[in-house]
Protein backbone atom coordinates (compact mmCIF):
# COMPACT_ATOMS: atom_id res chain seq x y z
CA UNK A 1 0.00 0.00 0.00
CA UNK A 2 2.73 2.38 0.96
CA UNK A 3 5.16 1.70 -2.18
CA UNK A 4 1.81 2.65 -4.27
CA UNK A 5 1.65 5.44 -2.64
CA UNK A 6 4.66 7.04 -3.40
CA UNK A 7 4.40 5.33 -7.25
CA UNK A 8 1.14 7.68 -7.42
CA UNK A 9 2.91 10.48 -5.97
CA UNK A 10 5.94 9.77 -8.07
CA UNK A 11 3.61 9.93 -10.97
CA UNK A 12 2.12 13.13 -10.18
CA UNK A 13 5.22 14.90 -9.59
CA UNK A 14 6.22 14.04 -13.01
CA UNK A 15 3.28 15.52 -14.55
CA UNK A 16 3.57 18.26 -12.65
CA UNK A 17 7.21 18.95 -13.63
CA UNK A 18 6.02 17.82 -17.43
CA UNK A 19 4.11 20.98 -17.24
CA UNK A 20 5.79 23.31 -15.66
CA UNK A 21 8.50 22.51 -18.58
CA UNK A 22 5.86 22.97 -21.24
CA UNK A 23 4.79 26.43 -19.79
CA UNK A 24 8.48 27.17 -19.51
CA UNK A 25 9.40 26.18 -23.04
CA UNK A 26 5.95 27.73 -24.35
CA UNK A 27 7.27 31.49 -22.98
CA UNK A 28 10.23 31.33 -24.32
CA UNK A 29 9.10 30.60 -28.05
CA UNK A 30 6.42 33.55 -27.20
CA UNK A 31 8.39 35.67 -26.22
CA UNK A 32 11.62 34.68 -28.45
CA UNK A 33 13.75 35.71 -25.73
CA UNK A 34 17.10 35.27 -28.01
CA UNK A 35 16.54 37.95 -30.58
CA UNK A 36 15.21 40.52 -27.51
CA UNK A 37 18.20 40.14 -25.73
CA UNK A 38 20.12 40.65 -28.75
CA UNK A 39 17.89 43.80 -29.78
CA UNK A 40 18.34 45.04 -26.41
CA UNK A 41 21.80 45.18 -26.96
CA UNK A 42 22.03 46.47 -30.03
CA UNK A 43 19.41 49.13 -29.04
CA UNK A 44 20.82 50.46 -26.32
CA UNK A 45 24.69 50.64 -27.50
CA UNK A 46 26.06 53.98 -27.50
CA UNK A 47 29.39 53.42 -28.72
CA UNK A 48 30.03 49.44 -29.93
CA UNK A 49 28.51 46.67 -30.77
CA UNK A 50 30.42 44.01 -32.08
CA UNK A 51 28.89 40.30 -33.37
CA UNK A 52 30.23 37.20 -35.04
CA UNK A 53 27.94 34.71 -36.45
CA UNK A 54 28.32 32.08 -38.81
CA UNK A 55 25.04 32.44 -40.87
CA UNK A 56 23.45 35.93 -40.94
CA UNK A 57 19.87 35.55 -42.11
CA UNK A 58 17.77 37.98 -40.47
CA UNK A 59 14.67 39.42 -40.03
CA UNK A 60 13.45 43.01 -40.88
CA UNK A 61 13.31 43.93 -37.26
CA UNK A 62 16.79 42.86 -36.17
CA UNK A 63 18.13 44.77 -39.28
CA UNK A 64 16.64 47.71 -38.35
CA UNK A 65 17.94 47.42 -35.16
CA UNK A 66 21.42 46.67 -36.48
CA UNK A 67 21.26 49.40 -39.37
CA UNK A 68 19.86 52.41 -36.65
CA UNK A 69 22.39 51.44 -34.21
CA UNK A 70 25.23 52.30 -36.93
CA UNK A 71 23.22 55.39 -38.14
CA UNK A 72 23.37 57.09 -34.47
CA UNK A 73 26.57 56.52 -34.69
CA UNK A 74 27.38 53.36 -33.12
CA UNK A 75 30.81 51.30 -34.08
CA UNK A 76 28.52 48.45 -35.48
CA UNK A 77 30.65 45.34 -36.64
CA UNK A 78 29.92 41.90 -37.77
CA UNK A 79 32.24 39.00 -38.50
CA UNK A 80 30.93 36.39 -40.72
CA UNK A 81 33.17 33.35 -42.37
CA UNK A 82 35.23 33.54 -45.51
CA UNK A 83 34.92 30.13 -45.87
CA UNK A 84 31.54 28.78 -45.50
CA UNK A 85 30.44 25.26 -44.86
CA UNK A 86 27.28 26.22 -46.62
CA UNK A 87 27.71 27.74 -49.82
CA UNK A 88 23.91 28.72 -50.58
CA UNK A 89 23.86 29.97 -47.15
CA UNK A 90 27.18 32.26 -47.15
CA UNK A 91 24.79 33.71 -50.39
CA UNK A 92 22.05 35.02 -48.01
CA UNK A 93 24.30 36.28 -46.06
CA UNK A 94 26.25 37.95 -48.12
CA UNK A 95 23.01 39.31 -49.68
CA UNK A 96 22.24 41.08 -46.22
CA UNK A 97 25.83 43.18 -46.73
CA UNK A 98 24.48 45.78 -49.26
CA UNK A 99 21.52 47.40 -47.19
CA UNK A 100 23.87 46.87 -43.48
CA UNK A 101 26.65 48.21 -45.20
CA UNK A 102 24.79 51.25 -46.58
CA UNK A 103 23.63 52.14 -42.96
CA UNK A 104 27.37 52.23 -41.83
CA UNK A 105 27.78 48.57 -40.70
CA UNK A 106 31.55 47.20 -41.02
CA UNK A 107 31.13 43.61 -42.60
CA UNK A 108 34.11 41.68 -41.91
CA UNK A 109 34.79 38.06 -43.55
CA UNK A 110 37.37 35.57 -41.18
CA UNK A 111 39.95 34.66 -43.77
CA UNK A 112 41.72 32.06 -41.95
CA UNK A 113 39.04 29.51 -41.84
CA UNK A 114 35.32 28.73 -41.23
CA UNK A 115 34.65 30.83 -38.04
CA UNK A 116 31.53 29.43 -35.97
CA UNK A 117 31.74 31.85 -32.96
CA UNK A 118 28.07 33.40 -31.94
CA UNK A 119 28.97 36.27 -29.80
CA UNK A 120 27.70 39.79 -29.06
CA UNK A 121 29.71 42.03 -27.44
CA UNK A 122 28.79 46.13 -26.42
CA UNK A 123 29.90 49.11 -24.77
CA UNK A 124 32.44 47.57 -22.45
CA UNK A 125 28.78 46.40 -20.59
CA UNK A 126 27.08 43.48 -22.21
CA UNK A 127 28.47 39.73 -24.35
CA UNK A 128 26.58 37.51 -24.80
CA UNK A 129 28.56 34.24 -25.82
CA UNK A 130 26.61 30.75 -26.78
CA UNK A 131 25.05 28.66 -29.88
CA UNK A 132 22.39 31.33 -31.16
CA UNK A 133 22.87 31.98 -34.51
CA UNK A 134 21.98 35.24 -36.14
CA UNK A 135 19.22 33.19 -37.98
CA UNK A 136 15.46 32.38 -38.06
CA UNK A 137 16.17 29.30 -36.95
CA UNK A 138 18.22 29.75 -34.04
CA UNK A 139 16.06 32.84 -33.25
CA UNK A 140 12.60 31.18 -33.50
CA UNK A 141 12.72 27.49 -33.84
CA UNK A 142 15.51 25.92 -32.09
CA UNK A 143 16.62 25.49 -28.15
CA UNK A 144 19.79 28.03 -28.46
CA UNK A 145 22.08 28.15 -25.36
CA UNK A 146 24.17 31.62 -24.57
CA UNK A 147 25.28 32.99 -21.17
CA UNK A 148 24.60 36.86 -20.90
CA UNK A 149 27.19 38.99 -19.48
CA UNK A 150 26.48 42.48 -17.40
CA UNK A 151 29.48 44.41 -15.90
CA UNK A 152 31.53 40.64 -15.93
CA UNK A 153 35.80 40.29 -15.20
CA UNK A 154 35.37 38.81 -18.54
CA UNK A 155 34.01 41.25 -21.34
CA UNK A 156 37.60 42.77 -21.49
CA UNK A 157 39.00 39.56 -23.14
CA UNK A 158 36.17 39.11 -25.11
CA UNK A 159 36.64 42.37 -26.79
CA UNK A 160 40.12 41.34 -27.14
CA UNK A 161 38.98 38.03 -28.84
CA UNK A 162 37.17 40.61 -30.93
CA UNK A 163 40.15 42.86 -31.82
CA UNK A 164 42.23 39.47 -32.74
CA UNK A 165 39.11 38.23 -35.27
CA UNK A 166 39.34 41.56 -37.36
CA UNK A 167 43.04 41.62 -37.59
CA UNK A 168 42.93 37.92 -39.27
CA UNK A 169 39.74 39.01 -40.83
CA UNK A 170 39.17 41.03 -44.11
CA UNK A 171 36.90 44.14 -44.44
CA UNK A 172 34.25 43.92 -46.61
CA UNK A 173 34.00 47.22 -49.17
CA UNK A 174 30.92 47.67 -51.46
CA UNK A 175 33.35 47.54 -54.78
CA UNK A 176 34.23 43.96 -53.40
CA UNK A 177 30.73 42.81 -52.98
CA UNK A 178 29.77 40.27 -56.22
CA UNK A 179 26.70 41.79 -56.99
CA UNK A 180 25.39 39.98 -60.08
CA UNK A 181 22.12 39.50 -61.29
CA UNK A 182 22.54 36.09 -60.67
CA UNK A 183 23.96 36.07 -57.16
CA UNK A 184 21.15 38.55 -56.42
CA UNK A 185 18.93 36.20 -57.92
CA UNK A 186 19.93 33.31 -56.10
CA UNK A 187 20.05 35.10 -52.54
CA UNK A 188 16.20 36.33 -53.24
CA UNK A 189 15.25 33.20 -54.28
CA UNK A 190 16.95 31.85 -51.13
CA UNK A 191 15.29 34.01 -48.91
CA UNK A 192 12.34 32.85 -49.45
CA UNK A 193 12.65 30.33 -48.06
CA UNK A 194 14.96 31.92 -44.89
CA UNK A 195 13.19 30.39 -41.92
CA UNK A 196 13.95 27.02 -43.02
CA UNK A 197 17.78 27.90 -43.23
Amino acid sequence: MTSTIWKNKAVEGKRALHSLWQRTLSLFIRVRLAKTVYQNIISQATDYVYITTPYLIIDYDLTEDIKNAAMRGVDVRIVTPFIPDKKLIQIVTRGAYPDLMEAGVKIFEYTPGFIHSKNVVADDEFAVVGTINFDYRSLVHHYENAVLMYHTESIPAIKEDFEAIFEASEEILPENLDSSWYRRLIKEIMQLFAPML
